[in-house]
């Protein structure tokens, strides 16, 4: 069946805006939850099929030239949807058992349905933007919708993180939209129609007539702004509360690709600024700085955490440096940066998925009462445990690949003190979060504790929980030519691999 490219990309957020109005309708909490995973494979197949026309025909245009899919963002958009079918299966068993004690409600349920479908939308509005304000408007719209995702289960502690969360990320895109306004300003002597002024695809066939001292003055206002947002440190303070408090699908959502959909903006707007400043390196540098930054605090943090899903969150901080010192480094490490957006993403979906699921089981998050998981709740017990270890770079899991590569990049460019600052911090995390894996696998379970009765799980959990990890795993031993190929083309349109 041959689809129209014109017509499939305002499908690509449409769908998710009409799921969202049909789980109004809906009767049953269980019914809404099936519905949720019905609803993101029918769009992930659309996903599907807009990739492979990117990767055999390049760049998709549509409604005036103010949507666009290239392979930078198709490539973001798979990840994206790998990232909610683990979310939308993880769900139904997660809040299965809050249904069975009346604690998950048909209304819960609808709003839960309806916000996480939008925050779809706003997402793939995101991604499919060539308009830079448009692309605005669908990080504003994300901050809105998963702000209440946060406080599904109205508790103080996830009320306090909900409106951390709403204050310090509307503060960081409104900083953000300031660069957007600075970025149209510095068209006015590029001869673009003023309607037109803010399409990526125009500010970048006419870079050399942009002002380069106000893009320059943009693009530290969308670092600031849209890095808030991302978790970037120092203005990530707002991330452990949220990721810690919301419920283990939506935790998964948040780190595995809300983060990136901030970090893609900051990635779009790179090549303008630098390709306007003579390719010096001025904007990459910038980004090495803050990506370090991040790595080394998370690192200090993740030493202290005694709750599972806060010392998650710390490495979202860290593995959303680790990527952003990746694009930086330009040439190999943008190619390992997007590899690394792939690999964090399923890993982190996955570990917290698993840490929900394990904290429903011992009735908290304190890593000092959650002890011997590999025994009493096995299979997302090891989800968890093997999700950390990937998560802090074991080999051959695929986080060492692209974290390596990123160290050859490093090497290569002669950006030793970079490569050493990476090393230090990793070496931090690894030591820090080996200890704390090692204690909930493997700790005596005599220390007063209440050891929890074990539960039967389903062939659909151990594949939840397996699959993504053999992905990583194979990944991690051997990359698939056409991956290799999409990834390339992703690096070139951001300056890497030219």
């Amino acid at each position: 069946m041959q689809i129209n490219a014109g017509l499939l990309l305002p499908l690509l957020f449409a769908l998710p805006v009409l799921s969202a109005g049909v789980c109004q309708l809906l009767k049953s909490a269980l019914v809404i939850l099936r519905f949720c995973v019905v609803g993101v494979v029918l769009v992930s197949a659309l996903v599907f099929v807009a990739v492979v026309m990117v990767f055999r025909n390049g760049m998709i245009l549509a409604a005036g030239n103010w949507l666009m899919l290239d392979a930078l963002s198709a490539y973001h958009a798979a990840v994206m949807m790998t990232v909610f079918v683990i979310s939308a299966f993880f769900a139904v068993g997660y809040f299965r058992e809050e249904i069975d004690r009346e604690e998950f409600t048909l209304k819960t349920a609808r709003r839960y349905g309806s916000l996480w479908f939008g925050a779809m939308g706003a997402m793939m509005l995101v991604l499919v933007s060539n308009n830079l304000g448009i692309m605005w408007v669908g990080i504003e719209s994300t901050t809105l919708l998963t702000a209440f995702l946060i406080c599904i289960h109205m508790t103080p502690g996830a009320l306090e993180a909900m409106w951390k969360y709403l204050m310090m990320c509307s503060v960081g895109v409104a900083a953000a939209f300031t660069g957007i306004l600075l970025a149209a300003a510095s068209t006015g002597s590029a001869g673009i129609n003023s309607t037109d002024a803010l399409l990526w695809t125009n500010m970048m066939a006419s870079v050399s007539s942009l002002n380069p001292v106000m893009v320059k003055a943009a693009f530290i206002f969308i670092v600031v702004g849209y890095g808030t947002k991302a978790g970037l440190a120092p203005m990530h303070n707002w991330l452990p509360d949220a990721h810690s408090q919301a419920p283990g699908p939506v935790s998964a959502i948040f780190s595995g690709f809300l983060l990136n959909a901030a970090l893609y903006c900051i990635i779009r707007f790179l090549p303008i600024v630098e390709a306007s400043s003579g390719n010096t390196g001025w904007g990459r540098g910038i980004l090495v700085v803050f990506g370090l930054l991040s790595i080394l605090v998370a690192a200090v943090f993740i030493l202290g955490q005694h709750d599972v899903k806060r010392m998650l969150a710390y490495h979202s901080v860290e593995h959303i440096g680790i990527i952003s010192v990746g694009v930086g480094l330009g040439g190999l490490g943008v190619f390992a940066a997007l590899f690394h957006v792939f690999n964090h993403s399923i890993c982190k979906a996955l570990s917290f998925c698993c840490a929900g699921r394990v904290g429903q089981v011992y009735g908290t998050h304190d890593m000092h009462k959650i002890t011997g998981i590999l025994r009493n709740v096995p299979i997302f017990g090891t989800g968890l445990i093997c999700g950390i270890l990937a998560l802090i770079g074991i080999a051959p899991f695929a986080i060492f690949m692209s974290e390596f590569m990123m160290l050859k990049a490093a090497v290569d460019s002669a950006q030793y003190w970079t490569a050493a600052a990476f090393l230090v911090g990793a070496a931090v995390v690894f030591i820090g979060a080996l200890s704390h894996a090692i204690s909930m696998a493997w700790k005596s379970e005599n220390d007063g504790n209440t050891i929890p009765v074990v539960k039967k799980f389903s062939i659909l959990d151990a594949v939840l929980v397996f699959v993504p990890l053999a992905i990583l795993l194979v990944l991690g031993l051997w990359m698939p030519q056409p991956l290799a190929k999409f990834i390339i083309r992703a690096a070139v349109i951001v300056g890497g691999l030219s």
